[in-house]
């Protein structure tokens, strides 16, 4: 069972395919050139040997290992004919060998499994702004069945188990199965051009190799690390994770909140979450120059849009509360707001496209 499932992984690694893929290439090249090579012979031989022209040499050639059996173009002598057996004797075999190649390949499924990697690679090329979750155990099921509520996020499932990878395919998510704690295996992903990855892996050792791989590829992405256990949210956050949640942990404390503040939890679970909400809360980085150094008040967000800032980050990192009218906006300010789709819609439109898609920025922690 074991050594059936490790093949099953190498058959199906994308990087294991494009490898494959290369093989198969040069081997066709050494096939084409290896008939190349015997037509050259098989012309050759009888320019010199029958003294024929180059024409009817070449075309003795062709119909000799096409096995056609027109007959022969002028007659032969001795040497021409033991010629013409070593000839026919060399052309069936390379074919044979050639047919036999190219039908394994096909039985055994690798030149489809080829063509899907190609494919996969191209899909993964095209993925820009992306997030990655790495690992589709429970946690990470529940923050791809959130991204995917969300409607307008790409993002990518990296595990190693053949299986799981079968189920996030299965539930239309797009899938890579490799280790995610491999620079080879994060390239694919298009870790470069990612905005966010995401280390749910089971093991926090795991998800400590993979926020240090993400990070030394892509120092800007922003790393967000599930842990088992104290000590480990602290090597986490020492590694590069922008943020690190302990499932023990944040259990704990919405428990603790639902049983105090019941009606408080369920207000900011139908903004946060959930498929059918009525307000969102997004993130708005100030970049446009004509809202720096000016208050909210005179902004005048919520008078043309509705939404309401509930905070401001700065570019230093602190963070105001319930800023006032009379909070000044600062260049890089990220600020959290609450509205409607068609509100923050409208506010986007004011601050400007953070990206091509229409996205909402997500920064990393500033270092």
């Amino acid at each position: 069972m074991t050594s059936k499932k490790s093949h099953n992984y190498q058959q199906l690694q994308p990087l294991f395919l494009e490898r494959e893929l290369q093989q198969y290439q040069q081997i066709l090249v050494t096939n084409v050139s290896l008939l190349v090579a015997l037509l050259a012979v098989g012309t050759l031989g009888y320019h010199f040997i029958e003294k024929w022209s180059w024409l009817d040499a070449l075309y003795m050639t062709v119909i000799t290992f096409a096995t056609i059996g027109y007959g022969e173009t002028n007659p032969l002598d001795a040497r021409g004919r033991i010629f013409t057996i070593t000839l026919i004797i060399m052309g069936v075999v390379s074919f044979s060998y050639i047919v036999t190649q190219f039908t394994t390949a096909i039985a055994n499924g690798h030149i489809y499994n080829i063509f899907q990697a190609r494919r996969q690679r191209k899909v993964m090329e095209s993925l820009n702004q992306h997030y990655i979750v790495c690992g589709f155990g429970r946690t990470g099921r529940q923050v791809t069945a959130e991204f995917a509520a969300e409607g307008n996020i790409d993002f990518v499932v990296i595990d190693s188990d053949l299986e799981t990878i079968t189920q996030a395919e299965q539930s239309g998510y797009l899938a890579v199965q490799g280790d995610a704690a491999l620079d080879q295996t994060l390239l694919f992903a298009g870790i470069e051009r990612a905005l966010c990855i995401v280390a749910a892996l089971p093991s926090d050792a795991e998800n400590l190799y993979t926020v240090l791989s993400a990070k030394t590829l892509n120092p800007q992405i922003r790393a967000i690390a599930r842990a088992s256990t104290e000590e480990s949210m602290q090597k986490l956050r020492r590694g590069g994770a922008d943020e690190v949640i302990s499932p023990y942990i944040t259990g704990g404390k919405r428990m603790a909140a639902v049983a105090l503040r019941p009606q408080v939890m369920d207000f900011v679970d139908g903004i946060i979450a959930g498929e059918n909400r009525s307000f969102y809360i997004e993130e708005y980085r100030i970049d446009d120059p004509s809202y720096v150094g000016i208050s909210l008040k005179k902004a005048s967000l919520r008078s043309q849009t509705g939404v309401l800032v509930l905070a401001i980050r700065r570019e230093d990192g602190h963070l105001i509360a319930g800023p006032d009218g009379d909070t000044e906006i600062r260049q890089g300010d990220v600020l959290i707001s609450m509205g409607t789709p068609e509100q923050l819609r409208a506010l986007n439109q004011i601050l400007s496209p953070l990206s091509a898609k229409n996205k909402f920025l997500r920064l990393p922690r500033n270092h």
